[in-house]
């Protein structure tokens, strides 16, 4: 983006350069050196621990050579059940690399990391952060040779798709029919802020993130803060696996979240608006970059933005880096400002102290989006979508065993039933809802709604985004490990049950596939995460066991008939056909 221009309106502390500066030692050499951290150390005027601090925090940062060319294919549980392992192989075969290192010559690096955003076009990997979708070996095998030729990544790279399957019927689209740029902002004088509250109140616009906190509510409390400098932050930080309605969102109408973002700052007064745009979507960026131009081009963000007078605001993209735990608001926003992205204790919510202690509001892409969307429209239009206590529509990423993966714009009170019939569900038996932080489902709640609220007695599915279909030949206890392998990875380690506490589950699991848990067992699985929901410090820890306890309770009988009943752990269940699989394997 053009900072000089930013600077204009703008002034940030350095400090908060500092991913920025990291990113640029990454990619000139693909790696951090010591004279790298020096450097930045003597620039920012502090010590080189605290910068090998930031540094190797996020998953992206190497302080070893990672390659010329960085391959990261993804290892989510959807990757799995669509040919992980073959394309692993292939990628180690053509490259001649093995997970975590480079080849001999340095050439390429691979490494695994957990959903791209792309679990609609599985199996998908990043090279050196473009994208590459629907892999198979010999697909692999032309990428490998076209890079050893010479060719550059960005030519042979993939477009993804957006894979919209399914909008309202017989109505437009809220999120994705044409957007008129401007024409939201040119509403906002005759509303004045007040009448955006009311806007938003009245349409019962909730976070979409998954906490459904009210929009209303978070702006309004923004708005009576006294500061005179305020800020508005994004959180395009989408890392929940199994989602990437995010992702669809800024591909086809960015214009739209930018818009949502403007009006906020103009209800709030706030001056400074920053994207935080996770790592793996930095393909994106040149799209999101284009989008502001075009709207600092037509007066729309800058000084008098819209015409407004005294309405000054622009906005700021900001890279992640590889770190889950950074979509949550408090560790985004440390991150944000040059620091490790843990999250903070909370003796202030953002909107009283968040971005450089700045009264903030953080909400994801899809709230923007909608909340731009709401003033476009009216809220007594937006009002006959949906049902009356959840009115509007929700955006879902599908994917898993379904024959149309991608995304569907629901109206709420859809049933889970419906859903599952026009993604061509095969076979459905455990649905995971809203990614492994979610709650998991059984075909005996399939006549649930999808809704934010429902009457009373009416069991509901409040989904924050992502529906993953496993049907029955898939095992529940991988998917539970790969689950906590991914936690125990993601976890910032600043509080003790979250650190311990994925750890032992992911142990306690491991008996489980073994062979060797007892009912002990199992309980003591329930106790640790019932433990860190209520004693961890941050979302993450809260909400890592949620599919955990879910299955526990959901699918008992498969646990009674895969524990032992004897109490003891010595009778290692013993498959013969595993012990002897290398050894058939390579004994030709």
């Amino acid at each position: 983006m053009n900072s000089e221009y930013f600077k204009q309106f703008i002034s940030l502390p350095p400090r908060t350069e500092i991913l920025n500066r990291l990113w640029d030692f990454q990619h000139s050499k693909n790696y951090i050196s010591d004279s790298d951290v020096t450097t930045l150390a003597k620039e920012y005027n502090i010590s080189e621990v605290e910068v090998e601090g930031v540094a190797s925090f996020y998953h992206f940062f190497h302080r070893k050579p990672a390659g010329k060319y960085v391959i990261y294919l993804n290892n989510s549980m959807t990757s799995q059940i669509k040919g992980y392992k073959r394309i692993l192989e292939a990628f180690e075969r053509e490259t001649s690399a093995t997970v975590g290192s480079t080849d001999p010559t340095g050439t390429f690096g691979l490494y695994l990391t957990p959903c791209i955003g792309l679990s609609d076009q599985e199996p998908a990997a990043l090279i050196n952060f473009h994208p590459f979708v629907n892999l198979n070996s010999l697909k692999v095998r032309e990428i490998i040779t076209q890079l050893k030729k010479g060719v550059p990544v960005e030519e042979i790279c993939d477009e993804p798709e957006e894979n919209l399957r399914y909008t309202p019927e017989n109505k437009p689209s809220l999120f994705f029919s044409e957007f008129k740029i401007g024409k939201s902002i040119s509403k906002l004088t005759d509303m004045e802020p007040e009448g955006v509250i009311e806007a938003l109140r009245l349409t019962k616009l909730a976070g979409r993130g998954g906490a459904f906190y009210p929009t209303w509510m978070k702006w309004q409390a923004a708005a009576d803060e006294k500061e005179t400098k305020k800020v508005v932050v994004c959180n395009a930080d989408e890392g929940e696996p199994g989602t990437f309605k995010d992702r669809v969102l800024m591909q086809r109408v960015p214009e739209s979240m930018i818009e949502g973002m403007i009006i906020c700052a103009y209800t709030i007064g706030a001056s400074f608006g920053l994207i935080y745009l996770r790592g793996e979507y930095t393909w994106l960026k040149q799209r999101l970059e284009q989008a502001i131009k075009l709207y600092r081009e037509k007066g729309l963000l800058g000084k008098d933005c819209g015409g407004i007078t005294d309405f000054h605001f622009d906005i700021k993209i900001q890279m992640g880096a590889g770190s889950y735990v950074c979509g949550e608001e408090t560790a985004l926003l440390e991150s944000a400002e040059g620091k490790r992205g843990e999250p903070r204790t909370r003796w202030f919510f953002p909107v009283q102290k968040g971005f450089l202690n700045l009264p903030t509001v953080v909400n994801n892409v899809e709230t923007f989006c909608a909340a731009a969307r709401i003033i476009n429209m009216g809220a007594d239009k937006y009002l006959t979508y949906g049902i009356p206590k959840s009115p509007g529509t929700k955006v879902i990423s599908v994917s898993g065993d379904c024959k149309y993966p991608g995304i569907y714009e629901i109206e709420w009170g859809m049933t889970l039933r419906e859903l599952l019939q026009e993604c061509g569900a095969e076979d459905p038996y455990f649905i995971q809802e809203s990614g492994p932080s979610g709650t998991v489902h059984t075909l005996d709640e399939q006549d649930q709604p999808f809704a934010l609220f429902s009457d009373f007695f009416v069991q509901h599915i409040r989904c924050g985004g992502a529906l993953t279909v496993y049907n029955k030949s898939r095992d529940i206890i991988t998917i539970l490990l790969n689950y906590a392998d991914f936690y125990k990875h993601e976890s910032c380690g600043i509080c003790t049950p979250c650190r311990a506490g994925n750890f032992i589950i992911e142990r306690k699991l491991e008996r489980v596939r073994n062979g060797v848990a007892n009912r002990n067992d199992i309980d003591e699985l329930k106790e640790w995460g019932v433990l860190m929901r209520n004693t961890s410090r941050c979302g993450l820890g809260k909400t890592a066991t949620n599919s955990l306890i879910n299955t526990l309770d959901k699918f008992g009988d498969y646990f009674e008939k895969i524990v032992q009943h004897n109490g003891s752990d010595q009778s290692l269940k013993f498959d013969l056909e595993a012990a002897t699989r290398d050894y058939e394997e390579f004994k030709d």
